[in-house]
């Protein structure tokens, strides 16, 4: 449990803004290298779930947790939005507590067919969104030129 902690510190709190309590870590500043420290920080984040899933992690908590490392894989690997969203979201710290409700208050126990299902929903409607978007987007830069 203690690398799992020293990982994730590494990954998400290792530095501070000097004048600030800010904290970032590696995963950030890997994913300034585009894809390749993308998918560096998706596999080491998935590497700590099957750890976490390993020490007897329920249903509910594994897709908790798969669903903060898709986001930060899925929106972390967006040019510019990306890079800033990295410095702010820290899938690993919020999968660290997770695991730390799970174990010391109990929490996220039973299946996360639920918790799926709901989040499977709102990805449509946010890839949806998306495509609108970027279509009006194409749109005005058609019309712009």
């Amino acid at each position: 449990m203690t690398f799992i902690k020293r990982l994730v510190y590494l990954l998400d709190e290792q530095f501070r803004f000097p004048g600030t309590n800010f904290r970032f870590g590696l995963d950030p500043l890997m994913n300034l290298f585009p894809v390749v420290g993308d998918m560096t920080g998706f596999f080491i984040s998935a590497g700590l779930l099957l750890a976490m899933a390993r020490k007897g992690a329920s249903n509910k908590l594994v897709v908790l947790m798969s669903i903060n490392i898709f986001l930060d894989a899925v929106i972390g690997g967006i040019p510019l939005i990306g890079q800033v969203f990295d410095f702010y979201f820290k899938a690993n710290s919020r999968n660290l507590r997770l695991m730390k409700e799970h174990y010391i208050e109990d929490k996220h126990q039973g299946s996360g067919k639920n918790t799926l299902l709901l989040a499977i929903s709102i990805l449509i409607i946010v890839l949806i969104v998306m495509i609108i978007l970027l279509l009006k987007i194409g749109e005005w830069l058609i019309n712009l030129f």
